[in-house]
């Protein structure tokens, strides 16, 4: 009995020792996967919430001094109170450094962070340096529209401009535009903006050249250019830029911060200092979009970030534009509430319902579900 007891238990004793050979090994094969996924760049970047900062007080410039973002030096400027908060996103990887498979899966986990194609944010015909620079620009051409759009609305006048700095290749207007050019007027319709050049293009429709009057080189000339469509709207098949003459200074400093979505929050902040009344009462508020110099909201990039990131900095309220609601809607965390803005005009009067304390239910909104 008892070598028949002791046999079994030889046989049995192999398996158990394969099997602890064989659990070894997956653990192994599991630690060197765990490292793999830890080391082995992606394809892809992270966008997660980046610094936020309150238009109406300070921010570390170039050489670190605290300065207030907005400083309007000759002109009689009000107090003011709470947070009208401009959001950035921040990119975790580039195409030299990209992030590992384990970062994009616990980012693919949380809902302020998205997962990106490393080509959609970074280009292969684009460097990093090239990038920065780009959003740069754009950081300065939307503050001017900003001071141009807060302007505008106090109904203060200043001559403008508008120039051609570029034609895009096939351009209709190639060889008769050039850079430097200052249109004037299109087919008799004074020019002096954007938004009345686009107007004065839409009357003259894409079937016969229009009479494009400009200043090149401080002569007038009148050349003829045939318009085209694109995206449904008529275009010359040009690049340009608005130049703004102020009737004072307004300076908006924010060093190492790119792109465009920062110029309604700004605008906001401008018409505060300069207006007796807070424009919010105090309330911490947040918001992001565009703007131009009529004062129409613009939608802008990583949206949802930049929910979570006025979330994180404390707001209560955001102002989001309208034409970026189907990205809002099923992501605002819990204890924010999202006004949506086409114009400047209604993100004031939003912020006047929060400072007044009125019903905010019939204002324009992007739904949390």
């Amino acid at each position: 009995m008892a070598l028949f007891t002791e046999q079994p238990s030889e046989r049995t004793g192999e398996p158990r020792r394969r099997g602890g050979v064989k659990g070894w090994a997956i653990l192994g094969v599991a630690l060197v996967a765990g490292i793999a996924l830890g080391v082995v760049p992606s394809p892809y970047v992270i966008e997660e919430p980046g610094p936020v900062y309150n238009t109406l007080g300070t921010a570390p410039n170039a050489d670190d001094v605290e300065t207030p973002l907005i400083s309007i030096p000759d002109e009689t400027v009000y107090p003011t109170e709470g947070n009208l908060d401009l959001l950035t996103v921040s990119v975790f990887g580039n195409r030299e450094t990209r992030p590992s498979w384990l970062a994009v899966a616990t980012a693919w986990l949380d809902p302020s962070q998205a997962v990106i194609p490393v080509d959609q944010v970074f280009p292969d015909d684009v460097t990093t340096e090239q990038r920065d620079s780009q959003n740069q620009a754009a950081m300065v051409n939307s503050q001017q529209d900003a001071i141009a759009a807060a302007l505008t609305h106090l109904d203060y006048d200043y001559p403008t401009t508008v120039s051609v700095v570029s034609l895009p290749d096939g351009s209709p207007a190639e060889g008769l535009l050039q850079d430097g050019d200052i249109i004037t007027a299109v087919d008799g319709t004074a020019v002096g903006n954007i938004s009345e050049l686009r107007a004065a293009l839409q009357i003259a429709g894409i079937d016969a050249p229009v009479a494009v009057d400009v200043l090149r080189d401080g002569t007038p000339q009148t050349i003829e250019v045939t318009p085209i469509e694109n995206a449904g709207s008529v275009v010359l098949g040009i690049n340009v830029t608005t130049t703004y003459q102020f009737p004072f200074t307004v300076e908006l400093e924010l060093d190492r911060v790119g792109g465009p979505s920062a110029g309604m929050m700004f605008a906001l902040g401008i018409i505060d200092k300069l207006t007796p009344d807070s424009l919010q009462g105090g309330a911490h508020v947040a918001g992001t979009g565009t703007i131009d110099q009529a004062g129409d909201v613009g939608p802008i990039g990583g949206i949802q970030q930049k929910l979570y990131g006025a979330r994180d900095a404390g707001a209560e309220w955001f102002l989001a534009p309208a034409d970026n609601c189907d990205e809002v809607t099923g992501h605002v965390p819990d204890g924010l509430t999202v006004f949506s803005v086409k114009t400047l005009d209604e993100a004031i009067t939003a912020l006047d319902a929060v400072r007044t304390g009125a019903d905010t239910s019939g204002l324009p909104s992007c739904p949390s579900k």
